[in-house]
């Protein structure tokens, strides 16, 4: 669908030169002589590249309706992931690759979000905090409770992530699955 400029919104697609793209930031800028344009910066669904392009008023865009849905994992088999959508409780396969450094923080009945085009899923985004388990560590030395270090340790999902040196297997703690760092121990 074409859209013209005074339509553009923070959050909506918009397929530029056959690309998918989100509007992250957009500036409607009147100047003094000349005509009205729209400084954009838009974001690549599948690749995060980020693009600032500068749209003229004459310019038709065209608009690209994303969805957004909350989906809740299942399981997973090989390299694909299976999720079923909150709306329909239709069962939706999702590869590897759309669910990017994420996937190493799936659990059980997680809630993802997922951006949709035409049906299809082009983007599927862990929450950014997970609570986890420490399933495997060295053990905490009495009197490191500083932020002196980190070691190793895997939690529940699998992932190998760093942690304190005062935290123990059985632990329960808050990741940011963005960067995968330890953020705090979470009492139960």
């Amino acid at each position: 669908m074409a859209i013209t400029i005074n339509e553009i919104e923070g959050g909506m697609g918009l397929l530029v030169d056959g690309q998918l793209y989100f509007v992250t930031e957009y500036h409607h800028v009147k100047p003094g002589k000349g005509s009205a344009f729209v400084r954009v910066r838009l974001k690549n669904i599948k690749t995060d590249a980020v693009l600032e392009r500068t749209f003229r008023s004459a310019e038709v865009l065209e608009d690209a309706a994303l969805e957004r849905r909350r989906m809740q994992f299942t399981y997973a088999a090989g390299d694909e992931y299976h999720f079923m959508d909150q709306n329909t409780f239709e069962d939706i396969v999702i590869p590897k690759e759309l669910l990017g450094d994420g996937v190493k923080y799936l659990q059980d009945n997680m809630e993802v979000e997922t951006i949709l085009f035409k049906g299809q899923v082009f983007k599927a985004q862990v929450p950014t905090f997970i609570i986890a388990i420490i399933t495997e560590a060295d053990p905490g030395l009495k009197g490191d409770s500083s932020k002196a270090g980190y070691k190793p340790a895997k939690i529940d999902t699998g992932a190998s992530i760093q942690v304190p040196l005062f935290i123990n297997p059985g632990e329960t703690i808050k990741v940011d699955t963005r960067t995968g760092i330890y953020v705090e121990r979470v009492k139960k």
